[in-house]
């Protein structure tokens, strides 16, 4: 079975520099905010094109710190999208802040300029005021920034950039992660800048901004052991920091990989039976997830599974409908019909740089496969997955 993602082998991929790296760190003697971390933080700043980035203990407590570094909690609304992973939503709650979710384009499945216009210019009744918007960068294409900035802008809002699937993603040659007010990492293991357990980071350009986080993330501490204001405990340890050191190295020529692969499933998908991912105008996608749909989607995987190819779903169920979330967290007035549509059709293909020429060849032979397949519908363009208002999310009824 080709897994739809694999980080062992990413690990075998540099095993040696890897190892060596581990070892460097374990044989230093310090383990915690030591020179690994700072050599990390200062590398990945440099080719991110920021001042300052602050390693944490993973992605969700990066937002968090971002939001609680921008004076943003109790009292404030933040608006974010429902398709994300809810690490986005969790990270916001963390704070003490409420979460507003707006929908997404039904194209690029990023955060839909005009829902949030409409909530910056006539919030949901009840709410404290809107101060950040986060967009998420999702599956490693950016988010619509051209819009997303000037509305931002002209409400005085501020912008923290959600790039957890998007490291290296470009719109119009500028780097994700350098538009906002700071912008946040995860180095889960799968992402496309990926540890080897838990990490995260938040990348700011003000130099007070990135003080305020660094003492956060460390229980409020300026100076050792005297807490200047309430912090947590959120450090990405120097083990993590040396892998990431290695792994930096190689995210440039991993994200052509990416790329490339993605390309060749586009072409074996020329016969029309799934929609490919769309890629933005002046954005360089990065594909962290190459993420298809298709109304069959049961059915797809299935004849995919049973070629040998393994599939995810990302994700299934859209935030606002989760148990924990569903009936108390805020929905924009025109609720988020595009997130439950594409929630019930999409599905991610195998996609990381170890994949050998092989495996490629082997799954684009089962998508170009599919077409034979009669029971499959056949999709004509971009919009024609949309399903009636009425269709309903499975198990549960439509307002």
């Amino acid at each position: 079975m080709i897994p739809q993602a694999n980080p062992g082998a990413g690990y075998r991929a540099l095993k040696a520099e890897i190892d060596a790296a581990v070892a460097r760190a374990l044989s230093s003697g310090w383990y915690v905010l030591g020179a690994e971390l700072r050599a990390f933080e200062a590398e990945f700043a440099a080719w991110l094109g920021v001042s300052a980035v602050i390693g944490c203990g993973n992605g969700t407590d990066a937002i968090a710190l971002a939001l609680r570094g921008l004076g943003i909690g109790a009292g404030a609304t933040v608006v974010t999208v429902s398709h994300t992973a809810v690490a986005t939503v969790a990270a916001i709650e963390m704070t003490g802040a409420t979460p507003l979710l707006i929908d997404i384009d039904p194209v690029h499945y990023t955060m839909d300029p005009e829902a949030l216009r409409g909530v910056l210019e006539s919030s949901p009744a009840g709410l404290p005021p809107i101060r950040a918007v986060v967009p998420v960068h999702l599956y490693g294409q950016p988010a619509d920034l051209d819009r997303i900035v000037p509305l931002c802008r002209e409400h005085g809002v501020a912008l923290i950039e959600d790039c957890a699937q998007a490291h290296g993603a470009r719109l119009h040659g500028q780097r994700v992660g350098t538009f906002g007010d700071a912008a946040t990492f995860s180095f889960y293991p799968t992402k496309n800048l990926g540890a080897l357990g838990d990490g995260g980071a938040v990348a700011v350009s003000d130099p007070l901004l990135a003080e305020r986080i660094s003492a956060l993330r460390q229980y409020g501490w300026r100076k050792h052991y005297i807490s200047e204001e309430v912090g947590v405990n959120s450090r990405l340890d120097e083990v993590q920091a040396a892998i990431l050191r290695v792994k930096l190295a190689y995210l440039d020529g991993h994200n052509a990989r990416r790329a490339r692969i993605a390309g060749l499933y586009t072409e074996a998908l020329a016969d029309g039976r799934l929609q490919p991912p769309a890629q933005r105008v002046g954005a360089a996608h990065v594909f962290h997830l190459y993420v298809t749909r298709s109304r069959a989607r049961d059915r797809v995987q299935t004849i995919l599974r049973e070629s040998g190819i393994g599939t995810g779903v990302h994700y299934p169920v859209p935030v606002h409908l989760q148990p924990a979330y569903t009936g108390r967290i805020a929905v924009g007035g025109a609720g988020c019909p595009e997130t439950e549509i594409a929630a019930r059709e999409i599905f991610s293909l195998p996609l990381y740089p170890e994949l050998t020429d092989a495996e490629i060849e082997t799954v684009c032979a089962a998508l170009k496969a599919l077409g034979s397949a009669e029971e499959l519908p056949v999709h004509q363009g971009l919009f024609d997955n949309h399903a009636p208002a009425s269709r309903g999310w499975p198990g549960q009824a439509r307002p």
